[in-house]
């Protein structure tokens, strides 16, 4: 029946017939150096195409919930043999390099027959995993068990293919989490492709606890094939015609322009704008001033100024596909935390590619510059070689002491990018608008 479901549809073309396509439409260049990992990618395919992932049994029936309350021995994971299952990719690099575009193509290339498969970015991911996490415990009951192992069985249950964007560690809960998490779920024989800025060994440098995080690195350098994508070429600064949704600085004339533009996004009566439309968020809610099903505005203090979460960002992005964000100041070393909040908010959007108008104080890649007077030679080599890399003027950045450790350039430097990417015509005219979910 398998073969007769599989022979029905087309073939869905491979990771390499993919990006050969791409390249022969004038999409893509060609790179030696993504050739490489396409390669890479086309290799896991195959695997993945003759992998028979092992069957996770159901809990058995006297594993009632009394009786998991006076046991803390997790039922067995299924015993498969190391060699059996396909190693994981974990590909590293810059922002701007490609990672993003080749797991997603390598994601779409899965065949049609692969069910239990799922992409998702890493953040929205963790979010997943602390619920279900603290439903687990709450389930358990006192004295009942690691709630980790039943989690680790429920994600393995749904998708036997991962792909991972934007891998971090930053926060303590998370790394004590993924030290158990990822062993589970690879010796339930899930096959993971993984991105992120960084090498296995430069994750969680600093961190609160960093030795308990160790054994996560070691799995992630002997169960994954490590390799990087840096090949010098930045494809989100490629040149392109930029679409006009940035408009500073907050003058009478550009917030009338954004309102008409708001008003041509929400002139459907069908659909009219509500004001405070309510999302409910991990049971609390939140209030959008002014939105249509598709289409919402805020100010900047409403954003950014209360202390909103990634979880709430992401719920926000999800539900419209054209978000409005209007008086946006320039911030200084008091408002450092909006400033973590508007970072979070644009990699909200553009996870969920979203189309983004904004009107600020100052052209938006200025609005994180303080007036500390620092001047270029003051930059580190690190800074100097971010915004380099970035294209951005070093006279915009160095002046700004907001941002200060690895993790906080990495963030500000992903932003930057994100925002040039999200602010070009290809953006503009490629995302598609979604409905009110």
């Amino acid at each position: 029946m398998l073969h007769a479901q599989q022979a029905s549809h087309p073939a869905a073309k491979t990771p390499l017939e993919h990006y050969s396509t791409l390249i022969e439409s004038g999409t893509l260049q060609q790179d030696d150096h993504q050739t490489r990992i396409i390669e890479k990618l086309q290799g896991l395919h195959d695997e993945i195409v003759k992998y028979h992932p092992p069957e996770i049994s159901p809990l058995p029936a006297q594993r009632s919930l009394v009786s998991r309350l006076f046991s803390s021995t997790p039922a067995p994971a299924p015993s498969i043999p190391l060699d059996h299952i396909p190693k994981g990719l974990y590909l590293y690099g810059d922002v701007g390099t490609g990672k993003t575009m080749l797991m997603d193509l390598f994601y779409k290339s899965l065949p049609r027959s692969i069910k239990r498969k799922r992409r998702v970015h890493f953040h929205a991911f963790m979010i997943d995993v602390h619920k279900r996490v603290h439903a687990m415990k709450a389930k358990l009951g006192a004295g009942g068990g690691d709630p980790i192992a039943p989690v680790a069985r429920d994600l393995a249950n749904e998708a036997y293919v991962l792909c991972f964007d934007e891998f971090q560690v930053t926060d303590i809960a998370d790394a004590m989490i993924l030290r158990q998490l990822f062993e589970k779920l690879l010796n339930y024989g899930v096959v993971c492709v993984v991105t992120s800025n960084r090498h296995p060994d430069d994750l969680y440098k600093n961190g609160i606890q960093r030795s308990s995080f160790l054994p996560c690195i070691d799995l992630l350098n002997t169960r994954f094939n490590v390799t990087t994508l840096n090949s010098g070429t930045d494809y989100r600064r490629i040149p392109r015609t930029l679409s006009h949704v940035y408009y500073d600085p907050l003058t009478a004339e550009n917030r009338l322009e954004v309102q008409k533009i708001f008003e041509a996004f929400t002139s459907d009566p069908s659909d009219p704008v509500v004001p405070n439309r309510k999302l409910e968020i991990w049971g609390r809610p939140l209030f959008v001033p002014e939105s249509s099903s598709a289409v919402a505005k805020f100010r900047f203090e409403e954003l950014c100024g209360k202390p909103l979460s990634a979880a709430d960002y992401i719920e926000v992005t999800k539900t419209f596909g054209t978000i409005f964000v209007l008086d946006v100041p320039k911030l200084g070393l008091n408002q450092k935390d909006k400033a973590r909040r508007f970072i979070t908010f644009v990699d909200a959007c553009y996870e969920s590619k979203t189309k983004l108008f904004i009107t600020s104080e100052v052209p938006i890649f200025q609005i994180f510059a303080d007036d500390s007077g620092k001047k270029s030679e003051d930059m580190s080599d690190h800074m100097r070689n971010i915004m380099d890399d970035l294209g951005l003027s070093s006279d915009t950045v160095v002046s700004s002491a907001m941002f200060t450790g690895d993790e906080e350039l990495f963030a500000f430097a992903r932003c930057c990018s994100r925002l040039v990417e999200m602010g070009s015509k290809q953006w503009a005219e490629t995302v598609g608008d979604r409905t009110h979910k």
